[in-house]
Protein backbone atom coordinates (compact mmCIF):
# COMPACT_ATOMS: atom_id res chain seq x y z
CA UNK A 1 0.00 0.00 0.00
CA UNK A 2 2.96 2.39 0.83
CA UNK A 3 4.45 1.74 -2.46
CA UNK A 4 1.32 2.27 -4.34
CA UNK A 5 1.37 5.62 -2.87
CA UNK A 6 4.75 6.48 -3.13
CA UNK A 7 4.26 5.35 -7.23
CA UNK A 8 0.88 7.85 -6.95
CA UNK A 9 2.63 10.88 -5.60
CA UNK A 10 5.42 10.30 -7.72
CA UNK A 11 3.22 10.30 -10.79
CA UNK A 12 1.05 13.74 -9.68
CA UNK A 13 4.45 15.25 -8.92
CA UNK A 14 5.56 14.55 -12.39
CA UNK A 15 2.29 15.58 -13.87
CA UNK A 16 2.67 19.22 -11.94
CA UNK A 17 5.69 19.69 -13.31
CA UNK A 18 5.00 19.00 -16.91
CA UNK A 19 2.00 21.00 -16.60
CA UNK A 20 3.82 24.03 -15.06
CA UNK A 21 6.46 23.59 -18.28
CA UNK A 22 3.64 23.19 -20.68
CA UNK A 23 2.78 26.64 -22.58
CA UNK A 24 -0.47 27.08 -24.29
CA UNK A 25 -1.82 29.70 -26.18
CA UNK A 26 -4.34 31.88 -24.53
CA UNK A 27 -7.99 31.56 -25.04
CA UNK A 28 -7.93 35.53 -24.27
CA UNK A 29 -4.77 37.58 -26.02
CA UNK A 30 -3.14 40.20 -24.25
CA UNK A 31 -2.73 43.75 -25.84
CA UNK A 32 -1.63 47.11 -24.89
CA UNK A 33 -2.08 49.70 -26.93
CA UNK A 34 -0.39 53.25 -26.62
CA UNK A 35 -1.70 57.31 -27.22
CA UNK A 36 0.43 60.28 -27.25
CA UNK A 37 -2.01 63.09 -25.48
CA UNK A 38 -0.49 66.28 -25.54
CA UNK A 39 3.16 66.21 -24.13
CA UNK A 40 2.32 62.54 -22.08
CA UNK A 41 0.44 59.10 -22.87
CA UNK A 42 -2.10 56.98 -22.23
CA UNK A 43 -1.46 53.25 -21.82
CA UNK A 44 -4.35 50.55 -22.14
CA UNK A 45 -3.27 47.19 -20.89
CA UNK A 46 -6.34 44.49 -21.42
CA UNK A 47 -7.16 40.82 -22.01
CA UNK A 48 -9.42 40.34 -25.26
CA UNK A 49 -11.77 37.77 -24.90
CA UNK A 50 -13.92 36.17 -28.05
CA UNK A 51 -17.43 35.67 -28.35
CA UNK A 52 -17.01 31.74 -29.39
CA UNK A 53 -20.65 31.44 -29.51
CA UNK A 54 -21.69 32.65 -26.63
CA UNK A 55 -24.06 35.23 -24.81
CA UNK A 56 -22.26 38.21 -23.55
CA UNK A 57 -24.26 41.08 -21.97
CA UNK A 58 -27.17 39.93 -19.89
CA UNK A 59 -25.67 36.54 -19.99
CA UNK A 60 -22.15 35.40 -19.02
CA UNK A 61 -21.72 39.07 -18.30
CA UNK A 62 -24.83 39.93 -16.24
CA UNK A 63 -26.66 43.55 -16.38
CA UNK A 64 -25.80 45.54 -12.96
CA UNK A 65 -22.68 43.64 -12.17
CA UNK A 66 -18.84 45.02 -11.85
CA UNK A 67 -17.13 43.64 -14.56
CA UNK A 68 -13.24 43.78 -14.93
CA UNK A 69 -14.45 45.14 -18.86
CA UNK A 70 -11.85 42.42 -20.24
CA UNK A 71 -10.82 38.88 -19.81
CA UNK A 72 -8.54 37.52 -16.83
CA UNK A 73 -6.75 40.43 -15.35
CA UNK A 74 -8.64 43.68 -14.68
CA UNK A 75 -7.79 45.88 -17.24
CA UNK A 76 -4.90 49.17 -16.32
CA UNK A 77 -5.07 52.79 -17.73
CA UNK A 78 -2.43 54.43 -17.18
CA UNK A 79 -1.81 58.11 -17.59
CA UNK A 80 1.84 59.54 -17.73
CA UNK A 81 0.35 63.40 -16.96
CA UNK A 82 -2.74 64.85 -15.12
CA UNK A 83 -5.84 64.53 -17.51
CA UNK A 84 -9.62 65.08 -17.38
CA UNK A 85 -11.95 62.48 -18.06
CA UNK A 86 -15.93 63.42 -18.71
CA UNK A 87 -14.68 66.37 -16.76
CA UNK A 88 -13.48 65.00 -13.63
CA UNK A 89 -9.88 65.84 -13.12
CA UNK A 90 -7.55 62.70 -12.84
CA UNK A 91 -3.98 62.26 -11.58
CA UNK A 92 -0.94 60.84 -13.49
CA UNK A 93 -1.01 57.14 -12.47
CA UNK A 94 -2.57 53.53 -13.04
CA UNK A 95 -5.62 52.37 -12.59
CA UNK A 96 -8.04 49.73 -13.15
CA UNK A 97 -10.91 50.14 -15.59
CA UNK A 98 -13.73 48.62 -14.17
CA UNK A 99 -17.27 48.79 -15.75
CA UNK A 100 -21.00 48.02 -14.78
CA UNK A 101 -22.93 46.90 -18.16
CA UNK A 102 -26.47 47.80 -18.33
CA UNK A 103 -28.86 47.77 -21.14
CA UNK A 104 -28.31 51.67 -22.11
CA UNK A 105 -26.17 52.64 -20.58
CA UNK A 106 -22.81 51.91 -18.69
CA UNK A 107 -20.97 52.81 -15.26
CA UNK A 108 -17.03 53.33 -16.32
CA UNK A 109 -15.56 53.00 -12.90
CA UNK A 110 -11.80 54.02 -12.03
CA UNK A 111 -10.59 52.10 -9.71
CA UNK A 112 -7.12 53.31 -7.41
CA UNK A 113 -5.97 49.46 -7.27
CA UNK A 114 -4.57 48.65 -10.73
CA UNK A 115 -3.37 45.37 -9.98
CA UNK A 116 -5.81 43.08 -9.75
CA UNK A 117 -7.15 39.44 -11.28
CA UNK A 118 -10.88 39.99 -12.31
CA UNK A 119 -13.43 41.92 -10.14
CA UNK A 120 -13.02 39.23 -7.21
CA UNK A 121 -10.93 41.17 -4.99
CA UNK A 122 -12.82 44.53 -6.28
CA UNK A 123 -13.59 47.30 -3.46
CA UNK A 124 -15.89 50.40 -4.41
CA UNK A 125 -14.23 52.13 -1.58
CA UNK A 126 -10.95 52.22 -3.79
CA UNK A 127 -13.02 54.01 -6.95
CA UNK A 128 -11.34 57.35 -7.99
CA UNK A 129 -14.49 57.70 -9.86
CA UNK A 130 -17.36 56.69 -11.66
CA UNK A 131 -19.39 58.49 -14.53
CA UNK A 132 -22.12 57.16 -17.17
CA UNK A 133 -21.79 56.60 -20.68
CA UNK A 134 -24.36 55.75 -23.29
CA UNK A 135 -23.82 52.67 -25.10
CA UNK A 136 -24.53 52.19 -29.17
CA UNK A 137 -26.04 48.96 -29.72
CA UNK A 138 -25.01 47.62 -33.34
CA UNK A 139 -26.55 45.55 -35.66
CA UNK A 140 -23.44 42.86 -36.67
CA UNK A 141 -21.40 41.51 -33.44
CA UNK A 142 -17.61 42.19 -33.14
CA UNK A 143 -16.22 38.38 -32.56
CA UNK A 144 -13.16 39.87 -30.02
CA UNK A 145 -13.49 42.79 -27.50
CA UNK A 146 -11.19 45.56 -28.54
CA UNK A 147 -10.19 49.23 -27.18
CA UNK A 148 -9.18 51.99 -29.78
CA UNK A 149 -8.60 55.53 -29.23
CA UNK A 150 -10.41 57.62 -31.71
CA UNK A 151 -10.95 61.58 -32.76
CA UNK A 152 -7.39 62.07 -31.43
CA UNK A 153 -5.38 65.79 -31.68
CA UNK A 154 -2.91 67.48 -29.72
CA UNK A 155 -5.35 68.17 -26.40
CA UNK A 156 -8.29 65.44 -26.84
CA UNK A 157 -9.25 61.57 -27.68
CA UNK A 158 -11.66 59.57 -27.06
CA UNK A 159 -11.67 55.88 -25.92
CA UNK A 160 -13.81 53.48 -28.05
CA UNK A 161 -14.88 50.09 -26.53
CA UNK A 162 -16.82 47.11 -28.76
CA UNK A 163 -17.71 43.98 -28.45
CA UNK A 164 -20.41 41.51 -29.59
CA UNK A 165 -23.05 44.54 -30.12
CA UNK A 166 -22.30 47.36 -27.93
CA UNK A 167 -19.77 49.95 -28.06
CA UNK A 168 -19.34 53.65 -25.93
CA UNK A 169 -16.75 55.81 -25.59
CA UNK A 170 -15.66 58.34 -23.19
CA UNK A 171 -13.56 61.46 -23.76
CA UNK A 172 -10.12 62.19 -21.92
CA UNK A 173 -8.66 66.27 -22.22
CA UNK A 174 -5.25 67.50 -21.21
CA UNK A 175 -4.13 71.08 -21.09
CA UNK A 176 -0.48 71.25 -21.64
CA UNK A 177 -0.42 74.83 -22.83
CA UNK A 178 0.48 76.68 -19.30
CA UNK A 179 3.82 74.07 -19.49
CA UNK A 180 4.59 74.75 -23.21
CA UNK A 181 4.48 78.79 -22.73
CA UNK A 182 6.40 78.26 -19.46
CA UNK A 183 9.07 75.99 -21.36
CA UNK A 184 9.60 78.12 -24.27
CA UNK A 185 10.12 81.27 -21.74
CA UNK A 186 12.34 79.43 -19.92
CA UNK A 187 14.04 77.37 -23.42
CA UNK A 188 14.03 81.82 -25.21
CA UNK A 189 16.65 82.47 -22.06
CA UNK A 190 19.46 80.58 -23.18
CA UNK A 191 21.67 80.03 -25.88
CA UNK A 192 20.39 77.65 -28.38
CA UNK A 193 16.77 79.23 -28.73
CA UNK A 194 14.15 76.65 -30.91
CA UNK A 195 12.62 79.70 -32.57
CA UNK A 196 11.32 77.15 -35.13
CA UNK A 197 9.48 75.10 -32.80
CA UNK A 198 8.18 78.22 -30.58
CA UNK A 199 7.05 80.33 -34.21
CA UNK A 200 4.85 77.30 -35.15
CA UNK A 201 2.94 76.46 -32.04
CA UNK A 202 2.09 79.99 -31.68
CA UNK A 203 0.85 79.74 -34.85
CA UNK A 204 -1.29 76.59 -34.23
CA UNK A 205 -2.70 78.05 -31.08
CA UNK A 206 -3.21 81.51 -31.60
CA UNK A 207 -0.80 83.11 -29.72
CA UNK A 208 0.88 86.29 -30.47
CA UNK A 209 1.73 86.31 -34.38
CA UNK A 210 3.84 89.21 -34.58
CA UNK A 211 6.24 87.43 -32.12
CA UNK A 212 5.65 84.31 -34.08
CA UNK A 213 7.10 85.76 -37.15
CA UNK A 214 9.92 87.67 -35.63
CA UNK A 215 10.95 84.07 -34.46
CA UNK A 216 10.37 82.20 -37.92
CA UNK A 217 12.21 85.28 -39.35
CA UNK A 218 15.25 84.80 -37.32
CA UNK A 219 15.59 81.01 -38.16
CA UNK A 220 14.97 81.96 -41.18
CA UNK A 221 18.43 83.58 -41.35
CA UNK A 222 20.33 80.73 -39.83
CA UNK A 223 19.08 78.89 -43.08
CA UNK A 224 17.83 81.03 -45.82
CA UNK A 225 17.32 78.31 -48.79
CA UNK A 226 14.73 75.75 -46.16
CA UNK A 227 11.46 75.57 -47.95
CA UNK A 228 9.80 74.42 -44.91
CA UNK A 229 10.55 77.76 -43.31
CA UNK A 230 9.57 79.72 -46.21
CA UNK A 231 6.11 78.07 -46.10
CA UNK A 232 5.93 78.30 -42.41
CA UNK A 233 6.64 81.89 -42.30
CA UNK A 234 3.85 82.29 -44.94
CA UNK A 235 1.37 80.50 -43.32
CA UNK A 236 2.24 83.13 -40.21
CA UNK A 237 2.02 86.13 -42.02
CA UNK A 238 -1.14 85.17 -43.95
CA UNK A 239 -3.05 84.30 -41.12
CA UNK A 240 -2.11 87.65 -39.64
CA UNK A 241 -3.33 89.52 -42.48
CA UNK A 242 -0.23 90.24 -44.59
CA UNK A 243 -1.32 88.43 -47.89
CA UNK A 244 1.19 90.33 -49.96
CA UNK A 245 3.73 89.52 -47.96
CA UNK A 246 2.87 85.86 -47.74
CA UNK A 247 2.65 85.77 -51.34
CA UNK A 248 6.15 87.14 -51.67
CA UNK A 249 7.44 84.30 -49.05
CA UNK A 250 5.34 81.06 -50.42
CA UNK A 251 6.60 82.18 -54.03
CA UNK A 252 10.09 82.29 -52.83
CA UNK A 253 9.72 79.05 -51.10
CA UNK A 254 8.08 77.39 -54.31
CA UNK A 255 11.39 78.20 -56.45
CA UNK A 256 13.62 76.64 -53.61
CA UNK A 257 11.60 73.20 -53.13
CA UNK A 258 12.02 72.89 -57.19
CA UNK A 259 15.36 73.96 -57.24
CA UNK A 260 16.09 71.20 -54.36
CA UNK A 261 13.70 68.73 -56.27
CA UNK A 262 11.37 68.65 -52.66
CA UNK A 263 7.94 68.03 -54.12
CA UNK A 264 6.21 68.23 -50.99
CA UNK A 265 7.50 71.46 -49.65
CA UNK A 266 6.71 72.71 -53.50
CA UNK A 267 3.23 71.65 -53.13
CA UNK A 268 2.92 73.09 -49.45
CA UNK A 269 4.32 76.83 -50.34
CA UNK A 270 2.02 76.61 -53.80
CA UNK A 271 -0.81 76.22 -51.10
CA UNK A 272 -0.01 79.18 -49.20
CA UNK A 273 0.34 80.66 -52.51
CA UNK A 274 -3.03 80.15 -53.82
CA UNK A 275 -4.51 81.15 -50.57
CA UNK A 276 -2.66 84.53 -50.41
CA UNK A 277 -4.33 85.00 -54.12
CA UNK A 278 -7.62 84.17 -53.41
Amino acid sequence: MKKMLFYLAAYLLAGTSQAQNLKLPALSTTQTIEQELGLGKITLTYSRPDIRGRKIFGGLEPWGTVWRTGANAATIIKFSDDVVLEGYKVPAGEYGLFSIPGQDEWTVILNKTAHQWGAYDYKASDDLLRFKVKTINHTDPLETLTFQFINVDQTKAELEFRWEKVSFSFHITVDPDAQVMADIDRIMNKDSKPYFNAAVYYYENNKDLKKALEWISTAEKADPKAPYLKVWKARIQLKDGDKAGALSTATEGVKLAHEQNDAEYERLNQAVVDQAKS
